[in-house]
C-alpha cells in the first residue's frame, strides 16, 4: 500500500489546538471589506474551532497523518 498524503490545501487552512481540536479562520475576509459591516469585520477576527462533525471528516480524509 502506498503512503497516505495530507492534502496541501487543508494543511494551509487548518491547525490543531493543544487538545487536538481543529482550528480555522473565519470566512469572508479576503476582499470586499468595504461592503462588510464593521461588526462583521470585528467578529470575524482571529480563529475558531471547527464543528465536531466536520472535524472528524477533515482528520480522516484531508489530514490523515496529522
Amino acid at each position: 500500500m502506498p503512503k497516505l498524503k495530507n492534502k496541501s490545501g487543508a494543511k494551509k487552512r487548518f491547525s490543531f489546538t493543544g487538545t487536538g481540536k481543529l482550528r480555522r479562520q473565519y470566512a469572508g475576509k479576503r476582499h470586499g471589506m468595504i461592503k462588510r459591516t464593521q461588526k462583521f469585520i470585528r467578529n470575524a477576527r482571529g480563529t475558531t474551532e471547527v464543528a465536531a462533525g466536520d472535524s472528524k471528516l477533515i482528520k480522516k480524509y484531508f489530514l490523515p497523518n496529522a
